[in-house]
C-alpha cells in the first residue's frame, strides 16, 4: 500500500513540515498541500485550532480545496506528522464481535469442558446480547502516546508481548455533553487511523487481580498510538460503520475486517462517553480493534517489524518497530 494514499473526498487535513521546518496545519488536495496557517484569516497554529472552529472552517476549506491559484507544496517533499494533538483520548475495548470471540477462546481455562465450537457459540451469543442490551466499555489514554503515521515505534525493554490494534478513530468537532445517540454523529468532525499498541503481558495486574486491567502500563508508552496520516471530514465518509480495516505485518495480512463487526458504532460510543465526560474539539474516540491481533496469531511485535495499516478512505500508515536501547 502506498504511504501517500489519497484520502476520500475533495480534501483532508494533516500536519506537515518541510525539511528542517516547523510543523504547520495543512490542507491536502490532489497530492499538494496548502499551509492553513497562512491561508485562513485567524492563522491557526495547528489542526486542532481549525477543528475548534469547524462549522466556520468547513465551507472555507472546501473553497480552498477547489482553488487552483493558491501556493501549494508537493506532498512528496513534506514530512507527515500525526494530524492533530488531542486533549483527551477515549478508547473502546472489546468492541469487535469476532475479536472478542477469538480472545475468549484463546484464553479459555485448561479445564474448560467445552469444545472450541461450543465455546465459540456460547461467547457469540453473549456478544449479541451485549450489543443489544449492554453498554460500551471505554477507558482513557494519554496524548503523549501519539506518534506520526510513518514514525518508528520504540518497543520498551519491559514490554514482553507488544501487539498491534488497528482502529478507526473519530475526531470530535465541538463540545459534547450528554448527547443522544441520534445526534452524536453531528459532533464528529472527521475520521483518522490509529494503531493502539498494547503490551499483552501487562494488561492484567498479576499482583492485584481484583483490580483488573492496567491500561496505564500496557498501552501508554511514548509513541504507542501512531495516528493518521489524515483527518478526513465526516461528510467524505458515507458510512463509518462500513469501512475495511486492514493491517499487514511485514507484508502478510493479519487484520482484514469491516467496521460492520463493531458491537457499538461511532454514534453509540460518542453518546455513551458524553454521558459522563465532556468531549472537546480535537478529542479522539478510538472504536476498538477487529480480529487478527498478534496474540491470536501467536506472533507478537519485535525489532525490525514493519506494520502497514489502512482504512477505507482514510489513507495508510507505515511504521517500523525498533528495540529500546540503553
Amino acid at each position: 500500500m502506498s504511504t501517500l494514499a489519497q484520502p476520500a473526498g475533495p480534501f483532508a487535513l494533516g500536519t506537515f513540515s518541510a525539511p528542517d521546518g516547523a510543523p504547520f496545519p495543512g490542507l491536502l488536495a490532489r497530492e499538494r498541500v496548502l499551509d492553513l496557517s497562512r491561508a485562513l484569516a485567524w492563522a491557526p497554529s495547528d489542526v486542532r485550532a481549525v477543528v475548534e472552529r469547524w462549522e466556520e472552517a468547513l465551507p472555507l476549506l472546501h473553497r480552498l480545496a477547489d482553488a487552483d491559484t493558491l501556493d501549494r507544496l508537493p506532498l512528496a517533499g513534506l514530512r507527515v506528522h500525526a494530524p492533530l494533538e488531542p486533549r483527551q483520548i477515549f478508547q473502546s475495548g472489546a468492541n469487535y464481535r469476532q475479536h472478542v470471540i477469538d480472545l475468549e477462546v484463546a484464553h479459555r481455562s485448561p479445564d474448560d469442558p467445552r469444545t472450541v465450537e461450543e465455546a465459540r457459540a456460547e461467547i457469540a451469543a453473549i456478544m449479541d446480547r451485549r450489543a443489544a442490551e449492554d453498554l460500551p466499555y471505554v477507558f482513557i489514554g494519554l496524548p503523549s502516546t501519539i506518534a506520526g503515521p510513518y514514525d518508528d515505534i520504540v518497543l520498551p525493554q519491559w514490554a514482553e508481548q507488544p501487539d498491534w490494534e488497528l482502529e478507526l478513530a473519530a475526531v470530535i468537532a465541538r463540545p459534547a455533553y450528554r448527547v443522544p445517540v441520534e445526534e452524536a454523529l453531528e459532533y464528529v468532525a472527521g475520521y483518522t487511523i490509529a494503531n493502539d499498541l498494547t503490551d499483552r503481558a501487562t494488561v492484567f495486574r498479576r499482583d492485584m487481580k481484583a483490580i483488573g486491567t492496567d491500561w496505564l502500563r500496557c498501552k501508554n508508552a511514548p509513541g504507542f498510538t501512531p495516528l493518521g496520516p489524515w483527518l478526513v471530514p465526516a461528510r467524505s465518509i458515507a458510512d463509518p460503520g462500513d469501512l475495511r480495516v486492514t493491517l499487514k505485518l511485514n507484508g502478510d495480512t493479519m487484520q482484514d475486517e469491516s467496521t460492520k463487526d463493531m458491537l457499538f458504532g461511532v454514534a453509540r460510543l460518542v453518546s455513551y462517553i458524553s454521558q459522563t465526560s465532556r468531549l472537546l474539539p480535537g478529542d479522539l474516540v478510538l472504536t476498538g480493534s477487529p480480529a487478527g491481533n498478534g496474540i491470536h496469531w501467536g506472533r507478537l511485535l519485535r525489532d525490525g517489524d514493519v506494520m502497514e495499516g489502512s482504512i477505507t478512505g482514510l489513507g495508510a500508515q507505515r511504521t517500523r518497530c525498533v528495540e529500546e536501547t540503553g
